[in-house]
């Protein structure tokens, strides 16, 4: 213990290594909330959508933060609530009359992205019958439509290509909130309101219905073109990478390490073998493999993570271990250690092992970041997991969207962000390592 605490304050001598601390450090605690916060069956279900679960969500939406810098309101998602058969209504021969009002105000420099409406009606044979009419702030009335009603109903008045026409060529979510006074599309602010006249036929039918007027930000991270919330990705991707850089490097140095021990102690025939096999693995695209397995046979993250340790054991870092250890193999202790009688397997795992680990230590740290970005580069190539919430899965997504075309960037610059600031906290600690570890870098 005395020699970690030793070892920990010469670490805090370095400024590299206290900044590699501290975004590891958070990473590592926003890992821990991702987890705690959001189960993994509950963040799988959120990533794969369905069942209306974005239905409120606007896409391709900037983070929130965007509206505090100076001079930008872009418009966030308004969402007006009806409750169950809610405004004024009478009933004239069976048939029930209901007036459904929607009002809210809309105080941004922008127009929204899109407009929707959504039906919620409950009948049994005669289907409700709706007229929609909107409001706007200088009292002006626009007709929107009559429409049966199912039992749920979508009117996405944005796609309405009678309104389109009827706003000459303008858009429904422009032509709704313009200014008819003003020489250019601007938006007129105040109060608007829809207003839903509904003819109910059956004495226990009701309605429901709800107004989305979508923003153009949202959230911390802004959205996708499927309505997800981005920051779910950047959340859930932080264990997934660190997970995934952290046991592809465990699992392949460590399993190295033993190997190219037991080869050195053994020598002869035992070493001859594990020299040829690795010489062989050397000669092996990893990437390739991984296409192949990935497009042919799963693309599930932990098979990726054993093929990965699988072809990171016989890696060249055995021929560089082997030098060490053919070293410390006539070492003076090692022969004392023989003399009393040890056997080999304490020898190897008690004596050599051990020997070495310091060296290997910033090896380590410098190899989980390279993992990670191999993992999102699998991702990108369209052979990430297609389950689990990433950081790759974000830019593949991106990429098949056209994101970048279209000038949405926040899908690219979100977890491009996060990717290069795993690298650089494990680049500046292992850095800071291999300075304390590496003798011939040593400056005390």
């Amino acid at each position: 213990m005395s020699w970690l605490r030793q070892q920990f304050k010469q670490l805090l001598r370095h400024p590299s290594a206290v900044a590699g601390l501290v975004v590891i450090g958070g990473l590592l605690c926003l890992a821990i909330y991702a987890v705690l916060a959001i189960p993994y069956s509950e963040a799988i279900r959120l990533w794969r959508g369905g069942e209306g679960i974005w239905d409120d969500s606007p896409r391709n939406a900037l983070p929130a933060w965007v509206n505090f810098w100076p001079g930008v309101n872009l418009p966030e998602t308004i969402i007006v609530n009806a409750g169950s058969a809610a405004g004024k209504s009478e009933d004239t021969g069976g048939v029930k009359a209901v007036k459904v009002a929607l009002p809210f105000d809309y105080q941004y420099d922008d127009f929204p992205s899109e407009v929707t409406i959504f039906f919620e009606a409950k009948f049994d044979q005669r289907r409700p019958q709706v007229s929609l009419l909107w409001l706007t702030p200088d009292n002006r009335e626009i007709a929107l439509g009559e429409r049966g009603l199912s039992a749920r109903e979508r009117y996405s008045v944005s796609l309405d290509q009678r309104l389109t026409a009827r706003f000459g060529g303008q858009t429904p979510e422009v032509g709704l909130f313009a200014d008819p006074a003003a020489g250019e599309a601007t938006v007129l602010k105040g109060r608007y309101e829809l207003v839903a006249n509904v003819l109910l036929f059956e004495e226990a039918s009701d309605i429901d219905a709800k107004l989305v007027v979508y923003g153009k930000v949202s959230g911390v991270a802004g959205t996708d073109d499927r309505r997800r919330d981005l920051w779910l990705a950047l959340l859930w991707g932080t264990p997934v990478a660190l997970a995934f850089g952290l046991l592809a490097a465990a699992g392949s140095i460590f399993t190295t390490l033993i190997i190219a021990a037991i080869g050195v102690w053994y020598g002869r025939w035992v070493d001859a073998v594990i020299q040829r096999i690795t010489e062989l693995n050397a000669i092996l695209p990893a990437l390739p493999i991984l296409i192949l397995i990935g497009t042919f046979y799963s693309r599930s993250i932990w098979v990726m993570l054993g093929v990965i340790i699988l072809l990171g054991i016989f890696s060249l870092g055995i021929k560089s271990y082997r030098a060490i250890f053919l070293q410390v193999r006539d070492l003076p202790y090692i022969e004392a250690a023989r003399a009393y009688g040890a056997g080999n397997r304490r020898i190897i795992f008690r004596y050599m092992v051990p020997r070495i680990v310091p060296v290997l230590v910033p090896q380590f740290v410098l190899l989980i970041p390279s993992l990670v970005f191999l993992e999102a580069a699998l991702a990108i190539l369209g052979l990430g997991d297609p389950v689990l919430p990433t950081w790759g899965k974000v830019l593949n997504d991106a990429f098949q969207s056209g994101a970048l075309y279209k000038g949405y960037y926040h899908t690219v610059l979100m977890p491009a962000f996060f990717l290069m600031l795993t690298g650089f906290g494990f680049a500046m600690l292992g850095y800071a390592l291999d300075r304390i570890f590496n003798p011939r870098l040593r400056t005390e």
